[in-house]
């Protein structure tokens, strides 16, 4: 709730993109970066400007080609999209956020209830199964005998 105690606990201003982490959620997120790859060279990337940068693309929605200068080259960061989205790290930052955040507003770790308008099954109803990754799930087989087949 926006009250006058609780403003300066979101204020952004100090950070050099609103979308940075803070040093609290940067003590929260560390744990759950991999660690480098073995057997290769040492980073040359410092992970919290990784994380910066993605949090910058995830948050403003800008393309890749318009990532500012200041943040990691564009193919590393997208190089640690790719590999953090497949190994589910990035799933685990967002949790470990999500929670932190619900827990300082003083409410439970998960949701108990769900809203869903008129708005959210129209574009439901369009989507349908092509929004879904079907390479990702088995393929079903039927037990009746094919019409098809003798």
């Amino acid at each position: 709730m926006w009250t006058t105690q609780n403003r300066p606990r979101y204020n952004r201003d100090k950070l050099r993109y609103p979308s940075d982490v803070t040093d609290e959620e940067w003590s929260q997120i560390e744990p759950l970066i991999p660690p480098a790859r073995r057997g290769g060279r040492r980073r040359a990337v410092e992970v919290r400007e990784v994380v910066n940068g993605l949090m910058y693309m995830l948050s403003t929605g800008c393309q890749w080609w318009y990532i500012p200068k200041d943040l990691p080259p564009r193919s590393t960061l997208f190089d640690y999209f790719c590999r953090w989205t497949q190994t589910g790290t990035l799933e685990k930052i967002h949790q470990t956020l999500y929670v932190q955040c619900r827990e300082k507003a003083e409410r439970n770790a998960e949701p108990t209830a769900g809203i869903i308008d008129s708005q959210s099954v129209k574009s439901a109803e369009k989507g349908g199964p092509a929004l879904i990754r079907t390479g990702l799930t088995a393929a079903r087989s039927s037990n009746a005998k094919s019409g098809t087949s003798s």
